[in-house]
């Protein structure tokens, strides 16, 4: 009895301690990743600004678990991505995964002075609880999606520079 009232005391604390420890972890997390491409922000701008696009240049967009249900919509395996919002400067869209967790995905265009390369820098914010294990998975968000991204912003960069 006296064991387990010791291990329930335990964990009780080592939860509280997991929960207090998680309160300095920012509420808001941001994954970004940018490249500089020669060639205009328009001619970038026409492979982001809708899903038949990023069949060009996102890896895994031809796969039989893709499904795009408009140019601004469709289910990349159990998440929804809807192209939310589309300008010269730059393309907002929400994945929203099975669980319901909100992942906003925005792509800055941005050109040099002679309109002959453009820095495409593409983050992701997520917006997170107060949950302990919720923070403490963030960690893992910047070398899961920061890979990802950079992976598919190199196959933008070579897509548009090799015409």
């Amino acid at each position: 009895m006296r064991f387990l009232k010791l291990g329930l005391i335990s964990i009780v604390v080592l939860f509280l301690l997991a929960t207090a420890i998680s309160f300095m972890f920012p509420s808001k997390v941001v994954v970004s990743r940018a490249v500089t491409i020669s060639a205009p922000a328009d001619s970038v701008l026409a492979l982001v600004k809708n899903l038949d696009g990023w069949q060009v240049w996102i890896e895994g967009m031809k796969d039989s678990s893709v499904k795009i249900i408009s140019p601004l919509k469709g289910t990349l395996g159990t998440t929804e991505v809807t192209i939310t919002e589309i300008t010269p400067a730059f393309v907002n869209s929400e994945w929203l995964n099975k669980s319901g967790k909100k992942l906003v995905a925005t792509f800055h265009f941005i050109p040099d002075s002679l309109h002959t390369a453009t820095v495409v820098q593409w983050q992701f914010e997520q917006n997170l609880k107060w949950y302990p294990w919720e923070k403490f998975g963030s960690l893992m968000s910047d070398k899961i999606l920061g890979t990802m991204m950079e992976k598919n912003l190199n196959n933008l960069k070579s897509t548009l520079e090799k015409h």
